[in-house]
């Protein structure tokens, strides 16, 4: 992916968040409420950094490498966790309906060797997860579970590709193709595919981001008339209906999870805001373009109300400050979401945005990031962070993340549990 940050992962919200659409008038001008007094309960303290694989963000650095290379290259970037004081990698093992371990249900990734379905000659997801445990680092296993291509010709999939098999599976929308979450078979094809990773390996979590349904696209509609009219009998409107499926596919993994591994975590990074406060009363004062149970079709506040996964990892990628979407006034609407919870509540950190020119003014300055860190100390439901991602953590342009290491990660966390 070269330069495209998580955002494509999710380039449709970041757009749309640089030019926020006024949802109302209603949050503007509110003064910040006070965090809520919290009672500590013992939580799982975490560190973290996504390592992407997506179109080759972080690792591998290019497609078709040597196994040998590649390796290298994966214990490179473990490496660096250590270094930086981190607990967690958090690595993309199934970016586009595909796989880094040889599923018996999708193909090979074509970022490993450029080509999909053609064999790497080497394990990269057991490698990793042996190698991140021989350091004391936890592994949570990336998914996104229903992204097939960035493209929308399925003919250009690998031969014995499921969507080869079943192209009623799929539907394009925006210039790429989705499975159709609206199908009961897909999500149950889905969820196996995931979980065949976690019979295999003993990955510490299983997490999603923010891809459920698709970002919208202006002007575009995503086309599951045909799934709604079949299984839509009992919801009022069809956007009823997809909150429900990607409830099940949550529920229904997560009760598979226990199944499957006992002990391995469900945990899910979605974007941060839920709704604003002018749409929901319960919602965030915000006024951001994106509203995941709108937008996206995800109740992220119930999944953690219900208690339904493990921890919520929401990608707070604003500064302080950022009148549309404040990151402090997003820390707490979290914080109160989870408290009574025994969801974990780990706040996602853009730390591909400083000292870019192009962000605004708040990410200029160095400690930035370290500033978040102090506000997370207010409130104690708090239990982490995760860093997007991977090559920032390494490299570190602007040097926001030796910065928050020397404030924050003097003394290591122990390793893994």
């Amino acid at each position: 992916m070269g330069s495209v940050s998580r955002r494509e992962f999710a380039v449709g919200s970041m757009v749309t968040l640089a030019g926020m659409a006024v949802a109302g008038d209603a949050a503007a001008g509110a003064g910040r409420q006070a965090p809520v007094a919290q009672e500590r309960r013992t939580g799982h303290p975490i560190r973290g950094m996504w390592l992407a694989s997506v179109t080759n963000r972080d690792w591998p650095s290019a497609a078709g490498l040597s196994a040998a290379a590649q390796r290298a290259e994966l214990a490179g970037f473990l490496d660096v966790a250590v270094e930086r004081r981190l607990t967690a990698v958090v690595l993309q093992v199934r970016p586009c309906a595909d796989a880094l371990w040889p599923s018996p249900h999708e193909p090979w990734s074509q970022y490993l060797t450029g080509t999909q379905g053609r064999d790497p000659g080497w394990d990269p997801l057991g490698t990793a997860v042996a190698e991140a445990h021989r350091r004391g680092l936890e592994l949570h296993a990336w998914f996104n579970p229903y992204r097939v291509a960035f493209h929308t010709d399925p003919g250009r999939l690998s031969a014995g590709h499921p969507v080869r098999r079943n192209p009623h599976w799929a539907v394009p929308y925006g210039g790429k193709l989705y499975y159709n979450p609206g199908l009961p078979e897909v999500r149950a094809f889905v969820r196996e595919a995931m979980l065949d990773a976690v019979r295999r390996y003993p990955v510490d979590a299983v997490h999603w981001d923010d891809y459920f349904y698709p970002y919208p696209v202006a002007g575009q509609e995503f086309d599951d008339a045909d799934a709604y009219a079949e299984h839509g009998d009992g919801f009022g409107d069809r956007a009823s209906w997809r909150r429900h499926n990607t409830d099940l596919l949550v529920r229904e993994t997560a009760e598979r999870l226990r199944e499957v591994r006992p002990g391995v975590r469900l945990g899910i990074s979605p974007f941060g805001v839920w709704r604003n406060a002018a749409t929901d009363p319960r919602g965030s004062r915000t006024r951001a373009g994106v509203q995941t149970y709108d937008d996206l079709y995800a109740d992220t506040r119930t999944w953690v109300r219900e208690g339904w996964i493990d921890y919520v990892c929401p990608q707070l990628y604003w500064n302080i400050g950022f009148e549309p979407a404040d990151y402090a006034e997003l820390l707490g609407w979290w914080a109160r979401t989870a408290e009574g919870t025994d969801v974990d509540l780990y706040v996602g950190e853009a730390l591909y945005k400083a000292g870019d020119p192009a962000q605004p003014a708040g990410w200029q300055d160095p400690a930035e990031l370290s500033r978040h860190l102090d506000l997370a100390r207010e409130h104690p439901r708090v239990d982490g962070h995760v860093f997007f991602s991977g090559r920032e953590v390494r490299d570190d342009p602007s040097g926001a993340m030796a910065r928050l290491v020397d404030d924050h990660y003097r003394v290591r966390l122990r390793g893994r549990r």
